[in-house]
């Protein structure tokens, strides 16, 4: 793909990211580090935050949030009902949003998405609250790059709106399957939103997530599979 225009992402496995804008801004989206067995130990501790994003309450995606938010007191960018369930938890400065809905935080733009998943926050005592719906992001950078992060998600035909309205640079797309699109699915979700690359991601963290950037790219030998190992970082 062309450059990142100046973006370094970095994987820390499964759905969990770090990226660090052209002007130095540090974002995690979907912060599950701790128990998260594919980051690597050099990377399980955060310890400077402008930005969370959350996509949703599953553990495998929040696992983290309440410790690093109130540790390093980003703001915290997610659905109007999993914020809430945060600030019950003693976490302050969260920006809670909408689906359709786009907000500024500095010089980033933030715009939640659909995502066609379930929601639900297991709480201490293994009691499930509900955490608001499942979403994914599209993040404009302060220098014009767009990225999408689909969060877990099944192939839905409204991913054309999204790449319609926000034309994408580079997607960040669940191919596990069981829980969320194989890369069958997720093939269909590249043509659909219109990107000439993805980076693969949700798969490989448990046995029932079979699906692989090798069977990604031969459902889609046009599309540019950016494999990026947990650590690895692309610039």
């Amino acid at each position: 793909m062309s450059a990142v225009r100046g973006i370094a992402l970095t994987w820390l496995g499964h759905a969990t990211f770090k990226v660090t804008s052209a002007d130095g801004k540090q974002l995690l989206i979907d912060p599950w580090v701790a128990g998260n067995p594919k980051t690597p130990e050099s990377e399980k501790n955060i310890e400077r935050l402008d930005i969370m994003l959350c996509t949703h309450g599953h553990f495998d995606h929040i696992g983290d949030a309440v410790a690093i938010a109130k540790a390093t007191r980003p703001t915290v960018v997610g659905i109007v009902e999993l914020c809430a369930w945060m600030e019950r938890k003693g976490v302050s400065n969260t920006s809670p949003m909408n689906k359709g809905g786009s907000q500024r935080i500095g010089d980033i733009t933030i715009t939640m998405v659909h995502a066609d998943h379930s929601c639900g926050i297991t709480e201490d005592d293994g009691s499930i609250v509900y955490g608001g719906e499942a979403v994914g992001f599209v993040i404009t950078f302060e220098n014009g790059f767009r990225l999408y992060h689909a969060g877990d998600t099944a192939v839905f035909g409204d991913m054309k709106i999204i790449g319609d309205l926000y034309r994408p640079d580079l997607a960040l797309l669940p191919i596990g399957d069981h829980y969320v699109m194989s890369p069958r699915e997720a093939a269909l979700a590249a043509r659909l939103l219109g990107v000439s690359a993805v980076v693969p991601m949700h798969y490989g963290t448990f046995p029932a997530l079979t699906g692989t950037p090798a069977a990604l790219r031969a459902e889609s030998p046009d599309l540019e599979v950016i494999e990026l190992q947990p650590g690895q970082t692309l610039t």
